[in-house]
C-alpha cells in the first residue's frame, strides 16, 4: 500500500498541511474549509454551548501575551491545559508515541527531555531505507591508521577507537540525498557563492594571459602562435561555460563502521562540507551507536547545522544515516509532546510522552511514503511496545478500509492494544473528500481540522478573528464511499511548533489535518497517560468511544456531522468518561451493511447519492459484531458478554429501525429501513445508535451514519441550471447536488460575484462517485480581486449525482463587514460517441466514429494525437530473497521477501520501487506505484522493479512481469491523426472530416485513419504501442485554436495504435563473392576463419597461457602473412594482456602489432576505393563496401593504438621531442616526429573528434601544452557522445584541469564523478 504525502513549501505529504492567505503560513497546493447546509449561508461553527469561552473564543477581548503565546500551540481548545493544570502527573508520562512522518530531529527545541526529565525520543529510525548505505566492504588499517574510504580517500581512524578485529567496514554517501530540497538549495548557494569567487579568480587570470600574449604578439602569421593564442582562448571560454553550467551534486561524505567488542560504532568524515581543512575529520568524529543505544546524534557541518543519527543493520553491513525528509515530522512531533521548561505556553499537548521517530517520508521520492516504511514502521511500534501512533499523511484511496497496511493496522491494534491516531485530509470542502488511511480506516481515529478565535487571531494574525471557531476550510469531509462516518472528532489545526535545526529557526507556524492530529495525540497520549496510573486498561475501543461521547458538536446541523465528525474532542470529560467506565468490557463494534436483496458491496453506512436511490424506499441488513481483544478469555469475557440495546434513529421520518437489539459476543442483524422519498433537494444526515439500557450514560455503543445527497434534476434543454443569490461570509459553503443529465460530459460554468469591497478567495470543488474508481474530484481556487465574472469547465460522468462545493476561505474578508453575492450558472453539454477508447490496429484501415448530441446543439470537432510510445519488456532476470530480521520481520512473525526484477531497454533518442541506471551505473531516476517521468539521453539503460511481501507464492508468480516503458515523443515528432467522411479516405487523401454541427438527437459517422508509415517514430519496436489523446466537443468559450490540441478538452479520450511488424528489407538475388569461390577455396578460408576464432577466444591471464597464445599467433603469421583480420586480432590480444611486468616492453608490442596491420593494408588501393563511387548494380559492391570499412576500421584503430603506446612510452622514458620551453610553439623537424607522422595518417582516415579516437587528439594537444584546446576537444567529444560516455574521458578531464591548476574545479569535477560512476548501484 502506498500513499501519497501531502505537499507544501518544504514538501509536506500532499494534502496535509495546506496553505493560508496568511503569509507565515506554509502554503500547499491545496487549502479546503468548514461546511454548511447545501442551501443556507450562515456559518455554522464551533461550539455551540456555554464552552464557548473555554474553547479559544476571544469575543471582544484583545490578546495579550500569555495568551497569544497560548494560542500558538492551542491545547485550550480540546481542554488539555485543564486537564493538565489539575493532574499535572497526567501529562503524558508513561506514554510512548510513534511519529509516521518524515522524521524528527533529535536537536529541535522541546524535543530533548519529558517533563519528568526522561529522554524525550527513545529512538530515530528510517524506515524507507533512503538513507541506507552499503558498508559491506572491509579494509584494513595500515602502520599509519590509515584506510582507504569508500569513497576512494585516504582516512586515518583515531587510534584510542577500540577493533579488535581490525576490520573496518567503509561507505560513502552524496550528502545531497540526505537533505530536503530546501537545505540542498541553501547550501547549494552558499557553495556556488564561495566556487563563483574562485573561477571569477581564474577568468581573471586567464584573461591577463591572453591580454598579455596579445601586447607581445600584436600581429603575426605563425601558425604556432595562432595556436597558442587559440589556446589561452579556448581557457578562457572553457572558465566563463563552466560558471553557466555548474550544477551542485553535492559534497561526498564517508562512513566507517567497526564493532568495538560490544557494539556496532560508526564515524563520518565530512571534510568535504568544510572550509577548515582540519574540520570534519573522521578521526575528530564522536562515534556513534544505534540511537536507541546511547540516544546520540551527529551534525554534519555548521554550514547546514543537519543533525542526523546512525543505525546499524546486517552485521554492519548497512548503515542507515537518519536525517528528515521535511520540518513535517519534527513539528508534528512538537504539537504533540514538546517540552519547554522555560516556556510552558509552548509546550506540546503531552509534554510528559516519549516518541520514536519512524520516517516513512522517503527522501529519494520527495517525501512520499511506500509500503516499505509503512510496515518497518509498524514494525518498530511492536518491538518498542508503543501506547499511540500518529501518522500525519495519507491521500485518496480506491477502496476504503482495505489493503496490505490496513491489514497490518487492524492486527496492531486489536492484538497489541495500540491507539492510531491520523489526519483526515486537507481535500475538503466536498463531501467525501476523507483520505487513506486516517478518513477510510475502521481502526484508525480520523481527526478533522479546527481552528478557533483564538488561534485566529494569534498564530494566524488575522485582522478580525471570527465570532466562533470552526472548521478549516480545507479540512476533509466524510462520509467515505462505503458510508462511514470518516471523520472521527476534530482538533486544532495550526499551531506555532519546533521545527529541525537545518531551518534554521526554532519553530513556525503551520496548519492541516497534519496539525490537528498530533494535538488529538497529544490529548489521548494524557487519558493514557491517566489510565495507566489510575490502573485502567487501555484499549483503543474504549478511548475512541470516549472521544467521541464526549465531544463538543461543531455546528448545529446533523450534517455538521460529516464536517467535524462527533465534534471537538475534550480531553477532561473522556477522562471521566473513562474513569466512569473502567469495569466496562472493551468492545468495538463491528458494523457491516447490505441492502437486502445483494451479497455485495459491503459497507460501514448508508450513503444514498445517486436519484435513483433517493426516490424509493429500501431496506438495509445490518450486522452488528462486538470485538474483543485477542487476548480475550472465552469463558470470562466472551461467553458472559451479552447487552440489551435501544435502537434510536436521528430521523424516524426517514430511517426506520426496530427498537430493541439482544446482543451477544456472535454478533446479530437487524434491517433498517430508508425512505428519502419526502425529502427536498440537498444534504440529509441521519443516524441509527445504540444505547445500553443498563448504562445509557455510556452514550452511543454504535453508530451507523445514513448520509442521502438528494440531487437536483436538470429538465430544462438546453439543460441549464442556475444558484442565484447565494449570500457569503468568511468560512460558508454552499453545497448543491445536481444529477448529471445522460449524455452529459463535461460543464461549462461561470461564476459571478458582486457586494464585496476587498478580495474574496472561493473554492470551487465538485465531486462525483462511481463503483470502484477513487471520487472524480474537479477543484480550483480562485480569487475575485472585485466584483467580476469567471468561466470554468470541467469533465462529468453522465447519471451521477455530482456535488458542487462553493465556499468562501475562512479567513478571506475578515474585517470587513460586506458579504458577498454570488450568482453561479451552469450548462451541460456533450457528444456521446460509441467508443471509449479508439484502438487503430495497425493496419491501413480506418476506425468508424459514431457521434451524437441528446442534449443540445454542439460543435463536432474531432482532434486527435499521438504523442507517446509505450514498448512491453520481459525481465532478463529474477532474484528472490529473504530480507533481514532486524527491520523486516513482521510481528507475527513472518519473514518479509523482496523480487529484485532487472529490465533491459535501449533508447534511441533521448510495496514497489524501481531505479533507472545506465551502463556506468549512474542512477537517472526512482519511483514507486506512481511513476514519475524520468528525462534519459540516448543509450542502454537497467530498470530494476523492486517488490516485497511476506508471501513467497505471490512473488513467484510475478517473476515474469511484464513491464511498460512509456516515452513521451517531442512536440515536432508528436503524429496528428487525420478524420475522413468515407472508409477509404486514408488511401485516397480524400473526403477529410473537419467539422460538423450536431442537433439533438442527430448522429453523424466519420472515420479516424491510421499514421502514415514514414511519420512513425524509427526503431520503433514491434509490440510498441503509440498513445494518445482524442476529443470531439468545442467550448463555448477558450484560448483560439485550443481545440486542435485533444489534451486541453475538459473531455478526451484514449487513442492508440499498435505497431505493426516492420516491412521485410527487398532480397536482391545476388552471389557474394564467397560463393563464386570454389568448394577447395572455400574450405581454405573456413579454416583460416575458424582459426582465428579460436585464437581470439583465448583470454590469456598467466604467463603460460600467454606463451601458448603467442606460439598459436606466430604460427597463424607465418601461415597467413600480412592478412589483415589475423593481424588485428593479434593487436588485440597485446592490447588485453593482464599481467605486464615490462610496460615500455609491453608498448613496444603494441607498436609492433600495429605497424604489422599497418603494413599489411593497400593504402593506395584503399585511398582509390572511398574517392570513387561504388556501381550500385555490381552484384558484389555491397560486400566490398563491407569489406573496405572494415579494413579501414581496422587501420584506424592500429594507428590510434600507435599513437597512444607511442605516447605512453615518452611519457615513462621522460623523453620531450618537443621542446616548446624555449620558444613558444615552436616544434622540430616532423620527419624526427613519430607520434605526428601517425596521427596525421589517421586524421586522413576517419574523424578523430569523436568517443572512440578522441583521446588521441586530446593527448596531443596536451602533448603541445595547448592544455586549452585540449579541454574544449575532451569537451566536445563527452558532449557529442551517442551513449553514456567512458570513464577515461572524465578523468582525462580531471587530469588537465589539474595539469592548469583549476583546483576548484577538479574537486567540482571528481564529486561529479560519484555521480556519474558509482561504484556501485545504491541499495532499495
Amino acid at each position: 500500500m502506498l500513499y501519497n504525502r501531502i505537499t507544501s513549501t518544504y514538501t509536506f505529504p500532499p494534502f496535509l498541511s495546506p496553505p493560508s492567505l496568511i503569509p507565515l503560513l506554509i502554503q500547499s497546493s491545496r487549502e479546503r474549509n468548514n461546511k454548511c447546509s447545501p442551501s443556507s449561508s450562515k456559518i455554522r461553527a464551533m461550539p455551540l454551548n456555554s464552552s464557548v469561552e473555554d474553547n479559544g473564543a476571544v469575543r471582544n477581548s484583545k490578546l495579550n501575551k500569555s495568551t497569544f503565546l497560548a494560542s500558538l500551540m492551542p491545547k485550550k481548545e480540546i481542554a488539555a491545559d485543564r486537564f493538565v493544570e489539575s493532574h499535572p502527573e497526567f501529562d503524558g508520562r508513561g506514554v510512548l508515541i510513534a511519529i509516521f512522518d518524515s522524521g524528527v530531529d533529535p536537536a529541535a527545541a522541546g524535543l530533548q527531555v519529558t517533563s519528568d526529565g526522561k529522554p524525550k525520543i527513545l529512538d530515530v529510525l528510517d524506515c524507507t531505507g533512503s538513507g541506507d548505505i552499503d558498508t559491506s566492504t572491509v579494509v584494513k588499517a595500515d602502520a599509519n591508521c590509515c584506510i582507504r574510504g569508500g569513497s576512494g580517500a585516504s582516512l586515518v581512524v583515531n587510534s584510542s577507537w577500540k577493533n579488535p578485529t581490525g576490520e573496518w567496514h567503509v561507505g560513502y554517501k552524496l550528502v545531497y540525498e540526505l537533505f530536503t530540497d530546501t537545505l540542498t538549495s541553501r547550501l547549494k548557494k552558499e557553495i556556488k557563492k564561495k566556487w563563483d569567487e574562485k573561477n571569477q579568480e581564474a577568468i581573471a587570470d586567464a584573461v591577463k594571459n591572453l591580454d598579455e600574449h596579445d601586447k607581445k604578439h600584436s600581429s603575426t602569421d605563425d601558425a604556432n602562435l595562432k595556436k597558442v593564442r587559440e589556446d589561452l582562448q579556448d581557457r578562457v571560454d572553457f572558465l566563463r561555460k563552466q560558471a553557466d553550467s555548474y550544477d551542485d551534486n553535492g559534497p561526498v561524505v564517508d562512513v566507517v563502521v567497526w564493532h568495538d567488542g560490544e557494539l556496532w560504532r560508526v564515524a563520518v568524515d565530512t571534510q568535504t562540507l568544510e572550509d577548515d581543512p582540519e574540520c570534519g575529520k573522521l578521526a575528530n568524529f564522536i562515534p556513534l551507536t544505534n540511537y536507541k543505544t546511547e540516544r546520540k546524534y551527529g551534525i554534519f557541518s555548521k554550514l547546514d547545522a543537519c543533525s542526523f543519527v546512525a543505525n546499524v543493520y546486517n552485521e554492519g553491513n548497512i548503515v542507515s544515516i537518519v536525517t528528515d525528509s521535511s520540518p513535517h515530522g519534527t513539528h508534528v512531533a512538537g504539537i504533540a509532546s514538546a517540552f519547554h521548561p522555560k516556556e510552558p505556553l509552548l509546550n506540546g499537548v503531552a509534554p510528559g510522552a516519549q516518541i520514536i521517530s519512524c520516517k516513512i517520508g522517503d527522501s529519494r521520492l520527495g517525501s512520499m511514503e511506500t509500503g516499505t516504511g509503512l510496515t518497518r514502521a509498524l514494525i518498530a511500534v511492536v518491538e518498542h511496545k508503543c501506547d499511540l501512533i500518529n501518522m500525519s499523511y495519507g491521500e485518496a484511496t480506491l477502496l476504503p478500509d482495505y489493503g496490505r497496511f490496513v491489514d497490518l493496522v487492524d492486527e496492531v491494534v486489536n492484538k497489541y492494544r495500540v491507539i492510531f491516531v491520523s489526519s483526515a485530509g486537507n481535500n475538503g470542502p466536498a463531501l467525501t473528500t476523507v483520505g487513506a488511511p486516517g478518513g477510510t480506516t475502521s481502526s484508525i481515529i480520523g481527526i478533522g481540522a479546527y481552528v478557533s478565535p483564538a488561534m485566529a487571531a494569534g498564530a494566524h494574525a488575522v485582522v478580525e478573528p471570527p465570532s466562533e471557531g470552526l472548521e478549516y476550510t480545507w479540512s476533509s469531509r466524510g462520509p467515505t464511499a462505503d458510508g462511514d462516518l470518516g471523520v472521527s472528532v476534530s482538533a486544532p489545526g495550526g499551531a506555532v511548533a519546533p521545527v529541525p535545526t537545518w531551518t534554521l529557526q526554532k519553530r513556525m507556524l503551520m496548519n492541516g489535518t497534519s496539525m490537528s492530529s498530533p494535538s488529538a495525540c497529544g490529548g489521548i497520549a494524557l487519558l493514557v497517560s491517566a489510565m495507566k496510573a489510575t490502573g485502567i486498561l487501555v484499549s483503543p475501543y474504549t478511548v475512541r468511544r470516549a472521544l467521541e461521547n464526549t465531544a463538543i458538536p461543531v455546528g448545529g446541523l446533523p450534517e455538521d456531522k460529516l464536517t467535524a465528525g462527533q465534534g471537538l474532542m475534550q480531553v477532561d470529560k473522556a477522562h471521566e468518561y473513562l474513569q466512569k467506565s473502567h469495569d466496562i468490557p472493551c468492545v468495538w463494534y463491528k458494523i457491516k451493511i447490505n441492502q437486502v436483496g445483494k451479497t455485495s458491496p459491503t459497507s460501514r453506512g448508508i450513503y444514498l447519492r445517486d436519484s435513483s436511490y433517493c426516490h424509493q424506499s429500501t431496506e438495509w441488513t445490518v450486522q452488528v459484531d462486538p470485538t474483543f481483544h485477542d487476548d480475550a478469555s472465552n469463558m470470562e469475557q466472551l461467553v458472559p458478554f451479552e447487552e440489551c440495546i435501544e435502537l434510536h434513529s436521528t430521523g424516524e421520518a426517514v430511517v426506520k429501525a426496530p427498537d430493541f437489539l439482544l446482543l451477544t459476543h456472535n454478533g446479530r442483524t437487524f434491517n433498517i429501513v430508508v425512505d428519502p422519498t419526502k425529502l427536498s433537494d440537498g444534504l440529509h444526515y441521519y443516524e441509527i445508535y445504540g444505547i445500553d439500557t443498563n448504562a445509557p450514560w455510556r452514550g452511543p455503543l454504535f453508530r451507523i451514519p445514513v448520509t442521502i445527497t438528494k440531487p437536483t434534476s436538470v429538465r430544462s434543454r438546453p439543460p441549464l441550471i442556475s444558484f442565484t443569490g447565494m449570500s457569503f461570509v468568511p468560512g460558508n459553503i454552499v453545497r448543491k447536488y445536481i444529477e448529471v443529465p445522460q449524455g452529459a460530459s463535461w460543464v461549462e460554468t461561470t461564476m459571478r460575484t458582486s457586494g464585496f469591497d476587498t478580495a474574496r478567495r472561493f473554492f470551487i470543488d465538485t465531486v462525483q462517485i462511481s463503483p470502484l474508481q477513487r471520487p472524480m474530484k474537479w477543484e480550483t481556487v480562485v480569487t475575485f480581486s472585485s466584483p467580476s465574472a469567471k468561466s470554468f469547465a470541467f469533465p462529468v460522468e453522465s447519471g451521477r449525482t455530482m456535488e458542487l462545493a462553493i465556499s468562501q476561505f475562512w479567513s478571506s474578508g475578515l474585517g470587513s463587514n460586506e458579504i458577498t453575492v454570488a450568482d453561479f450558472e451552469i450548462a451541460f453539454h456533450g457528444i456521446n460517441i460509441n467508443k471509449d477508447e479508439v484502438v487503430l490496429d495497425g493496419s491501413e484501415a480506418p476506425v468508424r466514429i459514431d457521434a451524437q448530441a441528446l442534449l443540445s446543439s454542439e460543435t463536432l470537432v474531432p482532434a486527435a494525437v499521438l504523442n507517446k510510445i509505450r514498448v512491453p519488456y520481459r525481465p532478463v532476470d529474477a532474484k528472490l530473497h529473504a530480507l533481514t530480521a532486524d527491520r523486516d520481520r513482521l510481528p507475527s512473525g513472518k519473514q518479509t521477501l523482496a523480487l529484485t526484477l532487472t529490465y533491459k531497454f535501449k533508447l534511441e533518442a533521448g510495496s514497489q520501487f524501481y531505479m533507472i541506471s545506465d551502463t556506468n551505473k549512474r542512477v537517472h531516476g526512482m519511483g514507486d506505484v506512481y511513476p514519475k517521468s524520468t528525462k534519459l539521453p540516448k543509450g542502454d539503460y537497467t530498470l530494476q522493479l523492486y517488490l516485497r511481501h511476506d508471501n513467497v507464492q505471490y512473488l513467484e508468480k510475478m517473476r515474469q512481469l511484464v513491464l511498460f516503458v512509456e516515452r513521451s515523443l517531442d512536440e515536432k515528432d508528436a503524429i496528428p491523426l487525420s478524420f475522413y467522411i468515407q472508409p477509404d479516405g486514408p488511401l485516397t487523401s480524400n473526403g477529410s472530416f473537419k467539422s460538423s454541427v450536431l442537433v439533438p438527437g442527430g448522429k453523424e459517422a466519420f472515420y479516424v485513419g491510421p499514421p502514415t508509415k514514414e511519420k512513425l517514430p524509427k526503431n520503433t519496436p514491434e509490440g510498441s504501442v503509440l498513445l494518445g489523446a482524442i476529443s470531439y466537443g468545442k467550448l463555448s468559450f477558450g484560448v483560439q485554436n485550443e481545440e486542435k490540441n485533444p489534451t486541453k478538452n475538459p473531455v478526451s479520450y484514449l487513442v492508440s495504435y499498435n505497431v505493426p511488424p516492420n516491412k521485410p528489407e527487398d532480397v536482391k538475388e545476388r552471389r557474394s563473392a564467397s560463393e563464386r569461390k570454389s568448394v577447395c577455396e572455400r574450405l581454405e578460408e573456413e579454416v583460416r576463419d575458424t582459426k582465428i576464432k579460436i585464437l581470439a577466444s583465448l583470454k590469456p591471464s598467466t604467463d603460460e597461457e600467454h606463451s601458448e597464445w603467442k606460439k598459436l599467433s606466430s604460427s597463424l603469421k607465418s601461415e597467413y602473412p600480412r592478412y589483415t583480420p589475423l593481424l588485428a586480432k593479434i593487436l588485440e590480444g597485446v592490447l588485453s594482456k593482464e599481467i605486464v611486468e615490462d610496460d615500455v616492453h609491453h608498448y613496444k608490442e603494441v607498436i609492433s602489432a600495429a605497424k604489422e596491420v599497418i603494413d599489411s593494408i593497400d593504402t593506395d588501393e584503399l585511398a582509390r576505393y572511398f574517392s570513387l563511387k561504388s556501381d550500385p548494380d555490381d552484384e558484389g559492391a555491397e560486400e566490398t563496401k563491407k569489406r573496405m570499412e572494415t579494413t579501414r576500421d581496422q587501420l584506424a584503430e592500429a594507428l590510434y593504438q600507435k599513437g597512444l603506446a607511442l605516447l605512453e612510452i615518452e611519457h615513462m622514458k621522460g623523453e620531450k621531442t618537443l621542446e616548446l620551453a624555449a620558444t613558444e610553439g615552436a616544434k622540430p623537424d616532423a620527419q624526427q616526429d613519430s607520434f605526428e607522422e601517425n596521427f596525421k595518417e589517421l586524421i586522413k582516415w576517419v574523424e578523430v573528434k569523436n568517443s572512440k579516437y578522441g583521446t588521441l587528439l586530446v593527448l596531443r594537444e596536451r602533448r603541445c601544452r595547448r592544455l586549452g584546446t585540449a579541454l574544449k576537444v575532451v569537451n566536445e567529444i563527452i558532449q557529442d557522445a551517442g551513449e553514456p560516455p567512458k570513464k577515461k574521458l572524465y578523468e582525462l578531464r580531471i587530469s588537465l584541469l589539474g595539469e592548469i591548476g583549476w583546483n576548484h574545479l577538479v574537486a567540482y569535477e571528481k564529486l561529479w564523478m560519484f555521480v556519474r560512476f558509482p561504484a556501485n548501484l545504491p541499495l532499495f
